[in-house]
């Protein structure tokens, strides 16, 4: 998943691993679920659903909508949307049952259970309102008159005691709108007077409910073939800003140059890309990005972009969910095989889910020849600046098993930079160690020859299992800067390549230098501070400020970590000849800076191709960009 604002992805496979015995899973498969959700009878903007279990022969039994959907990496609590939640025997009387956390219903008498119903709030109304779970857009709801957006991890749960179980679905909505999913299609059936239509699904077990969103409503919708992948577009533009057939161009010169730098790699059959365009009206939603799932990805973005922006932002978001169908589809740990929606585990190996996906899809586009080389360099230094902004020395396995706790979550977004920057030097490693054969996809490969969609890998020995695979060198990076956190010197590897740092001027904001954020604050002490960034930022060099200087008011505001947020945007929205009055503490002494913006000037550092390069370093840059071997 990824998130443009607040970077987030994934969705895999899921088989139980539960206490259920096997006489309760093997009635499970040969008894579906049946479910139902009816658009039609959507009432006070909520839409009624409701489970069919069959029956049950225990006294009680667990209900659960999930906590945690996969890809997130956060606590998502959607038994809070849940309203009028009840269990009625099979004469249509309510049986007893108690909601015993945020997400789990437990319904006594059992055996007497006929179905379970309730009703379903969507998220993105409510997205700011503090009584409701804050979900990231792209795996939230949408219940509207004209658009309805299917996150079905949202409307439909699982017991306990059948989590191996089938599930049969049905859709029902108006003869008139558009529906997509990639679910297996199983019936159509039209009601007596023709305005409604019930589409009826099938999915094997409850990770295909959740793995396969669907999108219902006034849609734009557009099919084309990707070699012999399905590609299903839909797009929903609430003013019709934007259309499918605008994109479509796009995602094909996109996703045709994924193929061909996949090579054999062919794990669907069907792709889907559903793209919700927020008007950024008060109950649109507001989270920019996008949540992966095995053969499909949710995204939403802002209506009122242009065009030409609004692609480049689909070529750098979809990119990179399509590519996870190297992993963790085909490649995953035990964890992410075995996931619990309710109490899960998380892999060590984000670095390989996001980061190395990451990479791909921004490495890709220079190996196909969608961007240049000087534009892939850029996107290189930005992730490595931007990777900064981070915890540098924190292991990055400890994060990613740890990635919902503090003070790993806010870490979290680093896989898009480090780890990507990650994937970058295991892919310079291989390509030096095998003359230029072997790369961090073709490692992929492999790793997948050998695991694949069904077998998990250890999440303990997998680091072991690559170092056998390739190069000590290998192992010892992984070890050294993926397990230990020892940061990476960048320069070493673009010096195996044929590149160099060169500084160059130029000008920036009040907030930032080529180093990172000028500021820094001391949270056990709620105050903010000048770091040692501030001396790469003219301006502020100009007007004495040190390291380490107290930020006490920035004209007026009294500033502190809960306003912090606010003053930045402020001050990012500075400009030359502006009035300041700024307020310093040092050393115990007040120091005031009152004066007019004068512009401000940064020194960055600047990947270049090192003219002064042997012939083999220059080989291994071609190998790694796929240009012509030429000197």
């Amino acid at each position: 998943m990824k998130n443009i604002l607040a970077l987030i992805g994934i969705s895999v496979l899921l088989t139980s691993c539960g206490s259920v015995s096997k006489s309760v899973d093997d009635l499970a498969v040969s008894n579906p679920i049946n479910t139902s959700i009816d658009i039609t009878a959507v009432n006070n903007d909520k839409l009624p659903v409701t489970i069919n279990p069959g029956r049950f022969t225990q006294d009680s039994v667990i209900y659960r909508l999930p906590k945690i959907v996969q890809g997130t990496y956060d606590i998502s609590n959607f038994g809070a949307f849940i309203d009028d939640f009840a269990a009625k025997d099979y004469n249509g009387n309510v049986l007893p049952s108690k909601k015993i956390d945020e997400n789990s219903w437990v319904i006594t008498n059992a055996q007497q259970l006929d179905v379970i119903t309730y009703w379903v709030n969507d998220s993105y109304d409510v997205e700011s309102d503090p009584n409701y779970p804050s979900l990231f857009s792209p795996q939230g709801t949408n219940i509207e008159s004209d658009n309805y957006v299917l996150n079905l991890h949202g409307f439909i749960g699982y017991f306990d005691s059948l989590k191996n179980a089938q599930y049969n679905l049905d859709v029902t909505a108006p003869a008139t709108f558009e529906r997509t999913s990639a679910l297996q299609n199983v019936g159509v059936k039209s009601s007596s007077d023709g305005t409604k239509i019930t589409t009826s699904y099938f999915a094997p077990r409850y990770f295909d409910i959740t793995d396969n969103p669907m999108m219902y409503g006034k849609l734009d919708v557009e099919e084309f073939m990707v070699g012999d992948i399905k590609i299903v577009l839909s797009v929903y533009s609430p003013n019709k800003k934007h259309t499918a057939a605008s994109l479509k161009e796009t995602m094909f010169t996109m996703m045709e140059a994924q193929k061909n730098y996949l090579g054999d790699i062919n794990s669907t059959a069907r792709y889907d890309i559903y793209l919700y365009l927020s008007d950024g009206s008060d109950k649109a939603p507001k989270g920019f990005g996008a949540l992966e799932h095995h053969t499909s990805t949710v995204v939403v973005l802002r209506e009122w972009a242009s065009v030409e922006y609004l692609a480049k932002s689909m070529v750098d978001v979809v990119s990179h969910e399509f590519f996870h169908i190297v992993t963790p589809l085909s490649v995953h740990s035990e964890d992410v095989h075995y996931f619990d929606y309710n109490d899960p585990t998380f892999s060590k190996h984000l670095w390989m889910y996001e980061g190395v996906t990451e990479f791909f899809a921004q490495h890709f586009q220079v190996y196909e020849g969608l961007v240049t080389p000087k534009e892939y360099y850029r996107t290189i230094q930005n992730q490595i600046t931007r990777s900064k902004y981070y915890d540098d020395s924190m292991s990055f396995t400890e994060m990613s098993e740890n990635v919902i706790e503090d003070p790993y979550a806010k870490n979290y977004t680093n896989v898009y930079q480090k780890g990507a920057l990650i994937g970058m030097c295991i892919d310079i490693l291989m390509r030096e160690e095998s003359n230029g054969n072997r790369s961090m996809l073709s490692l992929m490969k492999e790793l997948s020859a050998k695991y694949g969609v069904h077998k998990p890998f250890d999440d303990d020995t997998i680091i072991e299992e690559i170092t056998k695979m390739t190069y000590p060198s290998i192992g010892e990076f992984l070890q050294t800067h993926v397990v230990e956190g020892v940061p990476i010197d960048y320069g070493a590897f673009f010096e195996k390549v044929g590149l160099m740092y060169e500084l160059t001027q130029t000008e920036t904001n009040y907030v930032q230098s080529g180093m990172g954020f000028v500021f820094d604050a001391n949270e056990e002490d709620d105050y903010v501070f000048f770091s040692s960034n501030v001396s790469e930022n003219t301006f502020w060099e100009s007007q004495g400020v040190r390291e380490n200087d107290i930020i006490t008011s920035v004209n007026g505001t009294d500033v502190k970590l809960n306003n912090l947020r606010m003053v930045m945007g402020q001050m990012f929205r500075w400009k030359e000849g502006d009035e300041i009055e700024v307020k310093l503490l040092r050393n115990g002494e007040e120091k005031v800076i009152k004066t007019k913006l004068t512009p401000a000037f940064t020194k960055i550092k600047t990947i270049v191709e090192n003219l002064e390069a042997t012939k083999s370093q220059v080989k291994l840059r071609n190998a790694w960009l796929n240009q012509s071997d030429t000197l």
